[in-house]
């Protein structure tokens, strides 16, 4: 399995960005995926989750701001984020797990496979 991640690049805060996780490899639709961010001089933060069968789950600072999908007929996973404010400046990373169940959602930076990530920067 590979990971690439697109989309990051500068905005101003109040703006909005659509991050993409391309993944190479077989069975897409059976791994659960993520995104993780790490900001300048912290440990990598868990962002959001999509499962096997489209659920979802969000870090609570970014509920309600930033939404995570996928598109199973091209292996991709998409991070829209809107309302981005300086905070939200990080690395930010996709990454797989296999999982046989279709509901398991990850919660944490704990990821089988990861991209190398994209940046986001927001600022004025």
């Amino acid at each position: 399995v590979q990971l690439v991640e697109f989309g990051g690049t500068w905005v101003q805060p109040g703006g909005w960005l659509r991050l993409s996780c391309a993944f190479a490899g077989e069975k897409f639709d059976m791994y659960a995926m993520s995104w993780i961010r790490q900001a300048p001089g912290k440990g990598r933060e868990f962002v959001a989750s999509i499962s096997r069968n489209g659920g979802t789950y969000y870090l609570d600072s970014v509920k309600g701001r930033f939404t995570v999908s996928r598109d199973y007929d091209n292996n991709i996973m998409f991070l829209q984020m809107n309302s981005l404010n300086p905070e939200d400046t990080a690395l930010y990373y996709c990454g797989a797990r296999f999982s046989l169940p279709i509901d398991y959602l990850p919660r944490t930076a704990d990821m089988e496979y990861w991209g190398k990530g994209t940046q986001v920067t927001v600022s004025s």
